[in-house]
C-alpha cells in the first residue's frame, strides 16, 4: 500500500493499491478526497465503487485501453471499497459499481456526496487483496 499526496490547490490523500494483474486501485480518505478522486482525478472509463447505503471511501479501478477487468478484478476493487467503509468489520457487503463517467455531483451537495447512474451491485467481503 502506498499513500500518494496529491496537490491541486489543496492536499489530497489518495491510497493506491496494486491488485492481481498489476491493476491500479485508488481510494479516497476524506469527503474532500472522495470528491477530488471521483470528479477530477478519475478518467471517464475508470470503474467507480462505493459501499451501498453506508459511509465510506470512493474507490477507482483504473481502466486500461486494451483490456477489460475480469469479474475477479472487479470483486477485488469492490472488496477494497467495502474495507474503506463502516462495513469493514461486517460480512458480505453490497458495493455499487459504475463507470466514472456516470458519477456526478448534485448541485449544492455536501463534500463526498455524488449521484450515480447505471449501477451494478457486487457482493463481497471487505478486505485488502493479498493482506488477508
Amino acid at each position: 500500500m502506498i499513500i500518494i499526496n496529491m496537490t491541486d490547490k489543496e492536499k489530497h490523500n489518495i491510497i493506491e493499491y496494486k491488485i492481481a494483474g498489476d491493476w491500479e486501485v485508488l481510494a479516497g480518505k476524506t469527503d474532500d478526497d472522495n470528491d477530488y478522486l471521483s470528479l477530477r482525478l478519475a478518467h471517464p472509463n475508470d470503474y467507480w465503487f462505493h459501499v451501498r447505503g453506508i459511509p465510506g471511501s470512493h474507490v477507482i479501478l483504473r481502466a486500461r485501453d486494451s483490456e477489460e477487468p475480469g469479474k475477479d478484478i472487479l470483486k477485488e476493487a469492490a472488496a477494497i471499497a467495502a474495507w474503506h467503509s463502516k462495513a469493514k468489520g461486517g460480512g458480505v457487503t453490497a458495493v455499487s459499481c459504475t463507470m466514472a463517467k456516470y458519477v456526478s455531483k448534485p448541485k449544492g451537495a455536501k463534500p463526498g456526496t455524488v449521484a450515480i447512474k447505471k449501477e451494478t451491485v457486487i457482493k463481497v467481503r471487505p478486505g485488502i487483496p493479498g493482506e488477508q
